[in-house]
């Protein structure tokens, strides 16, 4: 699902997630999609898009895979993100999530049961305090 709007240039900014928020809904409104736009087929979609990222690097070597975006598989790459940026941005948006303030919520949970002195350099996964 893309809006075949051009990227922004330095004239026209690029959009905060509040202003990329409303012109999903607009762009929803405007088909008469809200009705399809249920959280199970939001959620369906953002599951299938990020399939299809992580198909892009799928066989790739690590090498590989950091290089990704200097190759001809760049531009699917940031395609595919798009995607999914545009579906969890939607599916917040009909469920009442700020996404920001979410994602800010969540780091600061990790940072406290990650701490820097128990996780530095490790990659070990640290049990749920109770």
């Amino acid at each position: 699902m893309t809006t075949g709007r051009p990227s922004p240039t330095p004239e026209a900014p690029e959009p905060s997630v509040q202003e990329l928020t409303l012109r999903l809904r607009e762009f929803a409104a405007e088909r008469d999609w809200q009705r399809f736009h249920t959280p199970k087929n939001l959620a369906m979609a953002l599951a299938g898009e990020v399939g299809e990222l992580v198909a892009e690097f799928q066989w790739l070597t690590p090498a590989e895979a950091a290089e990704v975006m200097a190759g001809p598989a760049g531009e699917r790459v940031r395609a595919e993100m798009g995607d999914v940026m545009i579906y969890l941005t939607r599916l917040a948006d009909v469920l009442g999530i700020d996404l920001v303030r979410a994602a800010t919520d969540k780091l600061a949970h990790s940072a406290r049961r990650y701490t820097v002195e128990a996780s530095r350099g490790s990659i070990a996964k640290i049990p749920h305090p109770e």
